[in-house]
């Protein structure tokens, strides 16, 4: 039986909200974008306490992903570790300080109003 785009997407999502809370990132929150973005289907917004811990969670994102098959189609942040973005293709993945995440609001970027109630925060 072959696995449907939906199944494969619940699939990977779990991984990385997976490899997130093994390292302890913050406030994670999954924000379903399918429709709204020609990029992405998920966003994964999550927060870390230090430029460390952000790089440290973002690798842990990578390394997980690249276990179960899927290859990351790039990263971003690497030079000042305050935002790492690792773009797994149908799930792309932001890990932020709190000051950045507070300042650019990805969450109200990205939720409707009928939306803010259901996404997922974990």
């Amino acid at each position: 039986m072959t696995e449907t785009h939906q199944e494969r997407l619940k699939k990977l999502t779990a991984l990385v909200v997976e490899a997130l809370e093994d390292l302890k990132a913050l406030d994670i929150r999954v924000i379903n974008v399918e429709g709204k973005s020609s990029v992405t289907d998920v966003m994964i917004i999550a927060t870390g306490k230090s430029t460390t811990h952000v790089k440290a969670i973002a690798d842990s994102v990578i390394i997980k992903a690249k276990h179960a098959g899927h290859q990351p189609l790039g990263t971003e942040g690497e030079k000042s570790l305050e935002w790492m973005l690792v773009d797994l293709n149908d799930v792309v993945v932001h890990v932020m300080l709190q000051e950045i995440r507070d300042f650019y609001n990805l969450e109200k970027l990205w939720e409707t109003p009928a939306e803010n109630g259901d996404s997922a925060a974990v």
